[in-house]
């Protein structure tokens, strides 16, 4: 079976250390028979800027990968996750939280011990139980809202144990309850980071998924989400962290760690792809 691997970075800064190993980690995994794509996550209007889509499409090219075309760039296609929201609310699975992040914390503090998952405290449900009447008259009044998924709503509705598996973790039994109702678009951004990656990783036919090990609890959503859309289910692989030696993460803002600066100061594609492979 070939692979169909990806690489899929947000245009919010210039690419580092961590970014290459893991296009060279998918490109590799693809083979010489598989395919290897590289996809823009840029739904994030307000921070992806275009001079960083280019500078990413220059330092791959840098490092002597290639990659399909046209590439998916998800700015373009948010009517595809419009369709993808249309059919959970179909189901059921659905409901719009007008509540502000001052509310939450002021709701999460009242209840005490709340419960937290791996994004922090969880939604206390306060607009679960706003009526349809209620919902619609705030909608045409213009208030901001979000569209948050009904976590048991959705459990209940596949029933059964899910499973997804990760290279190096092994088989995993998925537990999506961990995020709670979590949100899956905002009025003024039309999906999220859950909805479009999991429906671009089957829209492409990612056999094989690789990103961080930050990410790893979010593959217990995905999982929920695929079952409920009827996608394929990919294998995964959650490579560690790459930190520097201060111990610090690799991140875009730390410009001395980016393979545009590793450029500017001599070092060749073979340099940077020799410390990518160490990891």
């Amino acid at each position: 079976m070939t692979a169909i691997t990806r690489f899929a970075p947000s245009p919010t800064g210039y690419l580092h250390l961590g970014h290459a190993a893991s296009a060279l980690f998918s490109a590799k995994q693809a083979g010489p028979h598989g395919r290897f794509l590289l996809r823009i996550e840029d739904i994030d209007q307000t921070r992806c800027r275009p001079e960083y889509r280019e500078a990413i499409y220059e330092d791959l090219a840098w490092l002597g990968l290639e990659w399909e075309t046209p590439v998916r760039v998800q700015s373009a296609h948010f009517d595809d996750f419009q369709v993808v929201l249309d059919m959970l609310s179909d189901m059921g699975l659905l409901y719009p939280c007008f509540c502000t992040r001052k509310d939450i914390q002021a709701e999460v503090a009242r209840i005490g011990n709340a419960p937290h998952g791996p994004d922090g405290a969880l939604y206390p449900g306060t607009c679960r139980a706003c009526s349809a009447q209620e919902r619609s008259d705030r909608i045409a009044a213009g208030e901001s809202y979000a569209l948050r998924f009904d976590m048991e709503g959705a459990i209940k509705r596949v029933g059964s144990e899910l499973v997804w598996f990760d290279r190096a973790a092994g088989k995993q039994i998925a537990t999506p309850e961990i995020f709670g109702d979590v949100v899956l678009a905002r009025k003024d951004t039309p999906t999220s980071y859950h909805l479009s990656v999991t429906h671009d990783d089957h829209l492409q036919g990612i056999s094989l998924l690789t990103r961080g090990q930050d990410l790893f609890f979010a593959s217990h959503l995905h999982r929920l989400l695929q079952e409920i859309l009827g996608y394929d289910v990919p294998e995964y692989h959650h490579h560690g962290l790459l930190t520097g030696p201060d111990g610090k993460r690799f991140a875009k803002r730390d410009q001395s760690k980016t393979l545009r600066s590793m450029r500017e100061e001599g070092m060749s594609a073979d340099d940077v792809r020799a410390l990518a492979d160490q990891f």
